[in-house]
């Protein structure tokens, strides 16, 4: 079964374009993931959410995320109530939401239309 993991950030101020920018270019290879995305929840405040083929395949990517994240804790801030400087959770998927046709096909705006090439008249 699909499995997520979030985990929630603070960046020191100053350091949040490098936050970015570190996984932005990270390699992420980990065997049983199928993708993440770094999403800016407020000023200071990010979240990462990682999807895997399974828990077990999570689990065992938990070595090189810590990897990852050794390489970025001199951004972070402690979020204070004995966390640390990270807030993870994760879990097996246990219902997929999915959107109704009738509102995935919502109609699009109109695009401008683009003005007529003159054509050249040959001489």
């Amino acid at each position: 079964m699909t499995a997520f993991n979030v985990v929630r950030f603070r960046v020191k101020p100053g350091f949040e374009q490098q936050f970015i920018d570190h996984h932005r270019t990270a390699r992420l290879g980990f065997k049983g993931s199928l993708g993440a995305t770094l999403i800016r929840t407020g000023d200071q405040t990010f979240c990462i959410v990682g999807e895997w083929r399974s828990m077990s395949s999570l689990a065992a990517a938990r070595p090189e995320m810590i990897g990852l994240l050794d390489g970025m804790r001199h951004m972070l801030e402690d979020l204070g109530g004995g966390l640390g400087v990270t807030d993870p959770v994760s879990g097996e998927a246990v219902a997929r939401l999915r959107v109704p046709k009738s509102v995935a096909k919502k109609k699009r705006p109109a695009r401008k239309a683009k003005p007529a090439k003159a054509k050249r008249k040959k001489r």
